[in-house]
């Protein structure tokens, strides 16, 4: 069970509930040690004085700030100590805003806020269910590890969630920072209707177990690769920038290589993706075909004269049977992300598979598919 990294009391006027902070996230970057090139030596950092070149104790070193070149002033250790805020454990929550006020940028890192007992429940929950149904935020601000924090304090599902803010000062204004930026007046007429086209035919749900870190992955593959001797592949170089000329055009084929993607028609309407069956329903059909083909199997397949035509047909339906299940399961792969289907090229290691395109992964797979049921069917 995860540790608190921080314990103290929320309060909203005159109430307050006992709460700890647990982090929400967890980094599952590939980390590398530093080795000298042609050895197995780690490289160590030293703290070493650049003029002299000798390396420098810890309680030797102090903070300076640069006045002006070559001038600083210095601070030590213990003045910044005696100056800070010291460790908080309050978080006072002065105010209310809504949710969707705050601007993304100013969202830091998440944390989730748990009571520190059973006997705090009843207020912890209180709180919970009066900011969700109000649809608000509690800003407030507390100390952690000497250093002061802005943070909003929501709702979400059956926990309270608070995430640091950053401070208004540290937000850049992207018309001082940035070189250019949009006019403001947006193309109009078909190039606009196809790119809200687009937009909507690439649209979904938000599934966030859809995405994966697929460099990290590729970081471990290489790392196993080399580790086995194996050659490295290098990944696709991206794709170049679109010609205003060609706009349009590459924006019709994006909608309808979307569309064909998730099973619909160029022209068909976005609002009849609902009556689109699910591969449940696809199967129980599927299954239900199948019954029926083996009731009736006796009244076509007969012995005698027409036994060798009997089979040729068989084998045709066999072969049409196989291009069928193929073709079911490459509409089933493009329901998919390129990133799930690189997990399953790898999970069913076909080859060349980190050089494919998508359609590429999704040929690849539904081969590799029909190979599996034929091996079945040859084994049973």
């Amino acid at each position: 069970m995860a540790r608190a990294m921080w314990t103290g009391v929320i309060t909203f006027g005159l109430v307050s509930v006992p709460v700890g902070l647990f982090t929400a996230t967890q980094d599952h970057t590939v980390h590398f040690h530093q080795l000298q090139r042609g050895t197995t030596d780690r490289i160590r950092n030293r703290r070493v004085n650049e003029r002299t070149g000798e390396e420098v104790s810890p309680e030797d070193i102090v903070k300076g700030y640069e006045l002006a070149e070559g001038e600083y002033v210095v601070v030590e250790p213990g003045e910044l100590d005696e100056i800070a805020p010291g460790r908080s454990q309050t978080i006072e929550v002065t105010d209310f805003v809504d949710l969707s006020d705050i601007e993304p940028v100013y969202f830091h890192r998440t944390y989730y806020v748990a009571p520190r007992g059973e006997e705090y429940l009843k207020v912890y929950e209180l709180l919970l269910t009066a900011l969700a149904e109000a649809g608000k935020a509690g800003i407030a601000t507390f100390v952690m590890r000497n250093k002061q924090y802005l943070t909003a304090l929501r709702a979400e599902d059956d926990l309270l969630v608070l995430q640091t803010l950053h401070w208004a000062d540290e937000v850049r204004d992207p018309g001082k920072e940035l070189p250019e930026l949009p006019s403001g007046h947006a193309a109009r007429g078909k190039e606009l209707d196809m790119a809200v086209q687009l937009v909507e035919a690439l649209s979904g749900p938000w599934d966030p177990a859809r995405y994966h870190d697929t460099y990290q992955e590729k970081v471990r593959e290489m790392v196993r690769a080399k580790a086995e001797g194996q050659e490295i592949v290098a990944a696709e170089a991206p794709p170049s920038a679109t010609d205003v000329i060609d706009l349009m055009k590459v924006l019709q084929s994006s909608v309808d290589r979307a569309r064909g993607a998730r099973g619909e028609g160029a022209e068909r309407p976005r609002k009849q993706e609902s009556k689109r069956k699910t591969p449940a329903a696809k199967a129980a059909k599927a299954g239900r075909a199948g019954e029926k083909s083996d009731r009736d199997a006796p009244a076509r397949t007969g012995r005698g004269p027409g036994g060798a035509k009997s089979a040729k047909s068989a084998t045709s339906a066999t072969t049409a049977k196989s291009e069928k299940s193929e073709k079911s399961e490459k509409s089933e792969l493009r329901r998919l992300s390129k990133a799930e289907l690189y997990e399953r090229a790898t999970d069913q290691n076909v080859p060349g598979r980190s050089k494919m395109s998508r359609e590429e992964l999704i040929d690849a797979l539904a081969r590799a598919g029909g190979r599996r049921r034929r091996t079945a069917k040859t084994a049973a």
